[in-house]
């Protein structure tokens, strides 16, 4: 007797179907042979230019003539080869045109698939599909889609890595999204504007000439550090308006979706269950900003950003700029039953630790619940980072000569995204016994915890 699906005592393998990457790719890979002129003309200016001083009109044409075509082919040819399958296991992507390389991705073992569109990608209606998994540093990628197959073939493959059967995973397509979070552009500028990094920065551009024309009387070289030092100010800025503008977060059962950018639009995943640390940062000047009371700020108001650590990915910022309330609503997303500790929660070191810290000691603090591990550091931005117990991976207590003299010691606890989160100048005895609790409440957080799904069931 057989077994459905099974012929002769065989079991039957599923047809593999390949398929190409969007027609409009060639002309992204033909760009190849023209950069390496470009780069070459750019790294040897000079006998670039003497070398097309040599060249007459008819040569020029001819070399045009020959090059365009070259690199079309080129481009072509590097699609034409280039496959993508997904099987009931992984997905494969084979490649190359003289030296062939096959990726065999595990579908269990994807982190993130993450949707990018550049700005002429946006314009061509194609995207880029990124791929964050386990144990691989640089992502894979498959460039370019048009945009609704990327987006149909990120929902497959989410939904093959959730358990779902490989018939029932065309149907499931993309889970539905509610957004938790949208900064406003005009939030967004303001709090960059009150960056400490952009006030350095400008503070230099308009302290470092006037010493410089004192020094030296140059023009030329004043013109030579202020200007660099006003567009590192501006360029900065500018960069990260562009980049986190329109940033929206979502919630969803394969995640917490993140939509951003201006010209180029990214589309991201914090895969759930996999986020190992979360800082809370707090500049010197979001304090107060849109906490108008001042107890409002004393007690944790004003403007905050998270960023996160996961295992695996590199998807780092959470939120770019929200109010602590909201931004600690939207943590309660990533890390379910945890609770962020409240400013005065946060007890500080022992006095003497200024002996050992002057000043910088009232920035730490240290607060410990059932559910996570949160130190504090930094006096003027501040950064509170929270390690769930389930994700601690070893704590470790440092204690260095001068540390003994004053009895204060450090607790260090290491996370799965290859992190450490460092309680500072504790009590040596404190820390002795931090470090035996903290080893029982990881041991019980392993055990207790949920396995990591992409959906929920």
């Amino acid at each position: 007797m057989t077994a459905p699906g099974v012929e002769g005592g065989v079991l039957e393998e599923r047809p593999l179907i390949e398929r190409r990457l969007h027609p409009v790719t060639p002309l992204r890979r033909a760009w190849a042979p023209i950069a390496v002129l470009i780069g070459w003309a750019v790294h040897d200016p000079d006998q670039a230019q003497r070398q097309l001083t040599r060249l007459t009109t008819t040569t020029l044409l001819i070399a045009l003539a020959v090059l365009v075509p070259a690199a079309a082919l080129y481009g072509f040819l590097t699609w034409w080869f280039t496959h993508f399958a997904v099987t009931d296991t992984e997905l494969r992507i084979r490649t190359g045109l003289l030296f062939r390389r096959t990726a065999h991705i595990r579908l269990e073992r994807i982190q993130a698939v993450d949707v990018t569109q550049p700005l002429l990608a946006r314009v061509a209606g194609v995207a880029k599909l990124k791929l964050d998994v386990i144990g691989v540093d640089k992502k894979d990628e498959l460039a370019f889609l048009g945009e609704d197959e990327a987006r149909a073939l990120r929902a497959e493959l989410l939904a093959r890595a959730a358990g779902f059967a490989p018939e029932t995973a065309h149907e499931v397509g993309e889970a539905p999204s509610r957004e938790l979070l949208r900064v406003p552009p005009r939030v967004l500028a303001v709090s960059l504007l009150l960056t400490g990094a952009t006030w350095g920065t400008l503070a230099a551009a308009l302290v470092v000439p006037p010493l410089l024309w004192l020094a030296t009387h140059s023009v030329w070289t004043v013109l030579a550090t202020g200007v660099p030092l006003l567009g590192a100010a501006g360029a900065t800025s500018v960069g990260r308006f562009v980049g986190e503008y329109d940033w929206t977060v979502g919630e969803s059962p394969d995640g917490l979706r993140i939509d951003h950018g201006l010209l180029d639009r990214t589309h991201e995943t914090v895969p759930p269950g996999r986020v190992q640390t979360v800082r809370i940062v707090e500049p010197l000047l979001w304090r107060r900003w849109g906490s108008p009371r001042s107890s409002e700020a004393e007690s944790g108001g004003g403007w905050v950003r998270v960023e996160l650590d996961v295992a695996g990915s590199s998807n780092s910022v959470l939120v770019p700029v929200a109010p602590r309330a909201v931004a600690e609503s939207v943590v309660a997303r990533v890390l379910p039953g945890v609770t962020v500790p409240p400013p005065s929660a946060l007890s500080r070191p022992p006095r003497r630790a200024g002996r050992c810290r002057p000043v910088w000691w009232r920035g730490y603090g240290l607060a410990v619940n059932d559910s996570v591990f949160a130190a504090r550091h930094g006096l003027l931005s501040r950064s509170l980072s929270l390690v769930p117990h389930a994700k601690v991976q070893s704590v470790r207590l440092a204690q260095g000569p001068w540390k003994r003299l004053w009895r204060v010691a450090d607790v260090k606890v290491d996370t799965g995204a290859n992190k450490t989160v460092t309680a500072r100048l504790r009590d040596a005895g404190e820390a002795a016994e931090l470090l035996r609790a903290q080893a029982e409440r990881s041991r019980t957080g392993r055990r207790d915890a949920r396995p990591d799904r992409w959906m929920a069931s």
